[in-house]
């Protein structure tokens, strides 16, 4: 995310000594409510402006239609109603309902070009169209237009606390938590019973790492507005990051109970359902995201990551080739891609896929050491042993590595080299494979006696591996033999 332009920083500096208003003066007229409603503004905070400020046109029947489009709702428009103040009914636009149904449907691309017309021959000075496109323009993230956008909004309506919320929205989105606290704060300054600023309070905290102080902040808002789905969208987020798996399904399913079409509820729902261990009800969930945003990748992704997880690699592998048919741009998958493909032998493929990861992250300790693996079992063995090595200086804890890496060196008849990696790999894990491993290199070296120790511990540690016990039988004869010469 690129910086937030310093610019931003005049419109808290228009916020001075309006901070008491709550609202721009005046009455609104019909393009300024559906400039609202394309901004996302909530039901109830719309029904409390309309209460403060009045309506300054009458709502007929085809302008209630219109408005409804808009995404208001019966009681906004009953509200609106209550509050006019002028007998004679006017026209809403039909151009304004448009923008607003389609930031509606989240088609914010026309959204913005119906507004930037309607820009064009509006001769409006309340701001509400200014705020409408920075609002459309954020969710587009088209952060220094929508911040252009948001400035002149402030400048036409200083004790507007929206428009504070929209760039506390902005530098969340910047990772810049301590300026979306601020923006938020402001706008509570101006509305304290502002919703959507809690929310963005909460964000900003949470932004920073101070997870109670922003779930504190989440439950504000609930209190002012309790049907946000949003609101217990963002506390699944901040819980499940705390570390509470089951608050943050609670909240997720909040969410869907209010608004059953979230798709991201639900993907987020199935992350942490995935976490639980419970992958069936996950894939439920994850389904369900993918039939109401079939293009989204990450969606997919999700899907075929728990498919390996179950060891389904057949419906992993076809989840992925889907995925980068729809997306070819899409750099993801390939961990789990490479599992699938060695649980099935193609190491080929597998080596395709572990390298494309290892672009992404070069550090990955996990990925050198399975294109390790992977190279071993094609014969690459001097390939192999670049990609223990590197493995092991990346994780020198992990015993696996340093196995692979001495039976790598092995291979290669480097037994020296390879005993210091078996030996370190009993260290780290004294399983019956390393030393058994450990054994081999031994009797390679001659060094039987030494051999026939750690040969006995492997067969003490898995009696009930017949390996073990036949080759440990094999190398009392050897010494049998060796010794009567």
């Amino acid at each position: 995310m690129k910086r937030i332009p310093a610019k931003a920083f005049l419109i808290f500096l228009l916020a001075v000594g309006a901070w008491a208003q709550g609202a721009p003066s005046g009455a609104l007229g019909s393009d300024g409510w559906m400039s609202l409603l394309t901004a996302g503004v909530s039901d109830a905070r719309l029904v409390r402006l309309a209460k403060e400020r009045g309506v300054s046109f009458r709502v007929s029947d085809d302008c209630a239609k219109k408005l409804q489009a808009a995404g208001a709702t019966p009681v906004l428009i009953a509200a609106l109603r209550s509050e006019e103040m002028n007998s004679a009914p006017a026209a809403c636009g039909v151009e304004y309902a448009r923008a607003a149904a389609s930031a509606r449907k989240g088609d914010y691309r026309d959204a913005e070009r119906v507004l930037r017309e309607i820009a064009v021959h509006s001769s409006a000075q309340d701001g509400t169209l200014q705020f409408a496109l920075g609002a459309v323009l954020s969710k587009e993230e088209q952060w220094d237009a929508a911040t252009d956008m948001l400035t002149e909004a402030a400048r036409r309506m200083p004790g507007f606390a929206e428009v504070h919320s929209q760039l506390a929205y902005i530098f969340f989105r910047a990772d810049d938590g301590d300026n979306a606290i601020a923006e938020a704060r402001t706008a509570l300054s101006m509305d304290p019973q502002n919703a959507e600023a809690y929310r963005l309070l909460g964000l900003g905290l949470y932004s920073n790492g101070k997870y109670l102080a922003a779930l504190n902040a989440f439950e504000q808002s609930l209190l002012r507005e309790p049907g946000s789905a949003e609101v217990y969208y963002d506390m699944g987020v901040t819980m499940r990051d705390q570390g509470d798996l089951r608050g943050a399904a609670i909240a997720y399913r909040r969410a869907l109970k209010m608004k059953p079409d979230f798709w991201e509820a639900h993907s987020n729902l199935g992350i942490v359902l995935h976490d639980q261990g419970k992958m069936d009800e996950a894939l439920t969930e994850y389904r369900a995201a993918k039939a109401l945003a079939p293009g989204e990748p990450s969606v997919r992704n999700n899907i075929g990551a728990t498919y390996c997880d179950k060891g389904e690699f057949d419906n992993a592998i076809a989840e992925f080739r889907e995925l980068r048919r729809m997306n070819p741009s899409w750099d993801g998958g390939h961990n789990c891609l490479a599992r699938a493909y060695m649980a099935k032998h193609d190491f080929d493929a597998a080596i395709d896929e572990l390298r494309a990861a290892l672009r992404s992250n070069p550090t990955g300790a996990a990925e050198h050491r399975v294109l390790g693996q992977a190279l071993l079992a094609v014969g690459k063995d001097s390939e192999a042993i670049l990609e223990l090595r590197n493995a092991v200086e990346l994780n020198p804890e992990s015993a696996v590595g340093h196995h692979y890496l001495g039976a790598a060196l092995i291979n290669l008849q480097q037994y020296e080299e390879a005993e210091k990696e078996l030996r370190q790999a009993v260290k780290i894990e004294p399983s019956a494979r390393n030393h058994y491993y450990l054994a081999a290199c031994l009797i390679s070296l001659d060094r039987y006696e030494e051999a026939l120790g750690e040969m006995q511990m492997a067969a003490r540690l898995d009696p009930e591996q017949n390996l073990y016990r036949a080759r440990l039988e094999e190398l009392v004869r050897l010494m049998k033999t060796s010794t009567s010469q």
